[in-house]
């Protein structure tokens, strides 16, 4: 029996209202709120989405290698590993051999990819203090608590 028909036949189909599910609208919600920002860094950097997750990714962790990257910003590896491909060829970033593993490359930021990543977090950060001005210091303290406690549900799990 196919999932669609068993939701179809359960009391609780009538339950699902997708806009309301919380996943759903977690992703709709982190997809519109990551395409409004790139629109910023886009235009004036010509950077992508998964470039911009390695490059803040790398500023903050830096040395990382693509697996550490992809685990840290939940991104998939492929996606992960053509941003890097496209970073190291625009001098972004830089890789170096792993001196305990010799396959391994260990990544960093250029000189160029910190200039770009000082000039980006101000925008990605003024662009964070729009978003959230209609919220109150309780409320962004509250969501931030909420955001934790579901980040530690899905920590305990696994996921």
């Amino acid at each position: 029996m196919s999932v669609r028909k068993k939701l179809r036949d359960s009391a609780q189909s009538d339950a699902l209202c997708l806009e309301e599910f919380l996943p759903y609208r977690f992703s709709v919600l982190t997809n519109r709120i990551s395409r409004h920002l790139a629109k910023a860094y886009e235009k004036q950097f010509g950077i992508t989405i998964p470039e911009w997750r390695v490059i803040a990714n790398l500023a903050r962790f830096a040395p990382m290698t693509a697996s550490d990257v992809a685990d840290k910003s939940s991104m998939d590896k492929v996606k992960v590993s053509r941003a890097i491909s496209r970073l190291l060829k625009a001098g972004l970033i830089a890789r170096d051999t792993d001196v305990t593993d010799k396959r391994r490359g260990q990544l960093r930021l250029s000189k160029a990819g910190e200039d770009v990543f000082e000039e980006i977090a101000p925008l990605a950060l003024g662009w964070e203090a729009d978003l959230l001005a209609p919220l109150s210091g309780e409320e962004r303290r509250t969501l931030n608590d909420i955001m934790n406690k579901i980040q530690t549900v899905l920590d305990d799990a696994g996921a």
